[in-house]
C-alpha cells in the first residue's frame, strides 16, 4: 500500500516548469487526473536563465507547487561538445527557479535530476548515498555537476529556509516526444531513427557507438511522470530519491529488440573506436518501492509506442 498523502494537489496550482520536454509534457498528462490547475510557462514567456522573468512570473503566478522538469539535455557527444551550455544553462535555471520558489513562498517544489550524478564507479544498484563518492563520468559530469547543484539548493533550502523541496533522480528515460536527433540525443531514441532510417534505405547493417557491452536501465516518461507526483504527495525528506525501472540490460541487447520493434532484419555492428561511457548504472528503487511505487510499462510496449510516435510526428 503507498504511503499517506501529505501534501495533495486537487485545488492547488501547479506549476510544470520545463512543460514542453519529455518529461515535463508527461507530468503535464498525469496532473489531468489530480484536479489541480496547471500553469506553464514558454521560453518567450520566461526565460529560464534570467533570474528577474523568473521572479516575476512566480511572482505573478503564484504556486502552490512546482515540478522543476525544466533542464538543457543532450546525450554524450552534446555534452562534451557544448560543455560551458550545459554547466552554465543548468545552474542558472536550478539557482534561478529555486530562489524564486522560496522567495514566493511556493508551498512545495520537486526538482528533477539524473541518473549522471552518480560516480563513474558507483556500486550496482545505485542506492541514494552514493551521491559524491567518486568521480564523476567525464563524458556528462558538466551536466551532472549542475543537476548535483540543483540537489544541493534544494536541501540547503530546506535545511535554512524550511522549504519543502525535494528531489528526483530518475534512471534513462524514453517517451512520446524524444529527441530523434543523431547528434544530441541519447541511445533509446537514437537507435530507434538508426534502424527506422537502415530499414527505409534497404541498408545491410547498422552501427553502435563503443562495443555495445555497457548495461543501462530504462524507464517510460508517463512512468517517470507517475512517480514524480507521487512523490509530490507522498513524500517530504532532506535525502533525493531514486526513480528507475529497477531492471538494465546490454546495449547491444537493447539494438536487438530496437530491431525487432521497428522490423530491421540486418546486422548490428559496433564501433569500438567509440567511448562506452559508463559500464553499468543500474539505480536502486528500494526506497521508491519501499514507499509503494513501481513502473508499470515495460520496455517492448514503451519502444513500440515511440517509435509509432515518431512514424507519426
Amino acid at each position: 500500500m503507498p504511503s499517506e498523502v501529505i501534501f495533495p494537489l486537487a485545488g492547488k496550482r501547479v506549476w510544470v516548469a520545463g512543460h514542453r520536454g519529455m518529461v515535463g509534457s508527461a507530468i503535464v498528462r498525469r496532473l489531468a487526473d489530480e484536479n489541480c490547475e496547471v500553469v506553464t510557462a514558454t521560453r518567450s514567456e520566461v526565460d529560464l536563465k534570467n533570474p528577474a522573468q523568473v521572479q516575476a512570473f512566480v511572482a505573478d503566478k503564484k504556486p502552490d507547487a512546482l515540478f522543476m522538469a525544466a533542464a538543457k539535455v543532450g546525450g554524450i557527444l552534446a555534452n562534451d561538445t557544448y560543455p560551458a551550455d550545459f554547466l552554465y544553462d543548468n545552474l542558472m535555471i536550478a539557482a534561478n527557479v529555486t530562489e524564486a520558489a522560496y522567495r514566493n513562498g511556493v508551498g512545495k517544489m520537486l526538482f528533477l535530476g539524473s541518473s549522471c550524478i552518480y560516480p563513474k564507479l558507483a556500486p550496482q544498484p545505485i542506492p541514494e548515498d552514493a551521491l559524491l563518492t567518486g568521480p564523476l563520468e567525464p563524458t556528462n559530469e558538466w551536466y551532472a555537476i549542475a543537476k548535483i547543484a540543483g540537489i544541493k539548493l534544494a536541501q540547503a533550502y530546506r535545511k535554512q529556509h524550511g522549504c519543502d523541496f525535494i528531489s528526483a533522480m530518475p534512471t534513462n528515460l524514453y517517451g512520446p516526444g524524444d529527441n530523434f536527433d543523431l547528434n544530441t540525443s541519447h541511445v533509446l531514441p537514437a537507435l530507434i531513427r538508426k534502424a527506422h532510417e537502415a530499414k527505409v534505405a534497404g541498408a545491410d547493417h547498422i552501427t553502435l557507438w563503443g562495443t555495445g557491452a555497457p548495461r543501462r536501465e530504462f524507464l517510460h516518461a508517463n512512468d517517470c511522470a507517475d512517480a514524480c507526483v507521487f512523490l509530490m504527495k507522498h513524500y517530504s525528506d532532506f535525502e533525493h530519491v531514486n526513480v528507475g525501472s529497477g531492471e538494465d540490460l546490454q546495449i547491444i541487447d537493447l539494438a536487438r529488440l530496437v530491431c525487432e520493434v521497428v522490423g530491421f532484419t540486418g546486422e548490428i555492428r559496433t564501433d569500438t573506436s567509440k567511448p562506452d561511457g559508463t559500464m553499468r548504472k543500474l539505480m536502486s528503487g528500494d526506497k521508491l518501492k519501499a514507499m509503494g511505487w513501481s513502473a508499470r510499462i515495460g520496455l517492448k510496449d514503451g519502444i513500440e509506442g515511440v517509435y509509432q510516435g515518431m512514424l507519426l510526428a
